[in-house]
């Protein structure tokens, strides 16, 4: 398990800006009245390869009314439109599922 106490300094700092990037993907997807929201940072298991200069690895999974109806295709646009000056910079890959609440 992370904690504060076994993270050398320039781990913490990476720990403080991955919540707060966490808290701004949250802020970001309030307009979708969300249910549910599931943010994993999975950047450990990818650190180094080739192309990724700096943006985390975030799993998110997101359940709203507002995808009732919607193609898939859709719903990503939807997230991805409150995300986009966050890429690549803040996320570099962006795993995602969008359900309607009946689906999840």
């Amino acid at each position: 398990m992370i904690t504060r106490a076994n993270l050398g300094p320039i781990q913490m700092r990476n720990l403080s800006g991955m919540m707060e990037l966490i808290e701004e993907i949250r802020a970001r997807l309030v307009p979708l009245e969300a249910l549910e929201i599931s943010i994993h940072d999975d950047s450990a298991a990818h650190a180094g390869h080739a192309g990724n200069r700096g943006g985390g690895h975030i799993d998110l999974l997101v359940v709203s009314a507002r995808f009732t109806g919607k193609r898939s295709v859709d719903r990503h646009r939807m997230v991805y439109a409150l995300l986009a000056d966050l890429i690549p910079q803040h996320i570099h890959a962006l795993s995602l599922k969008a359900f309607a609440p009946d689906e999840f």
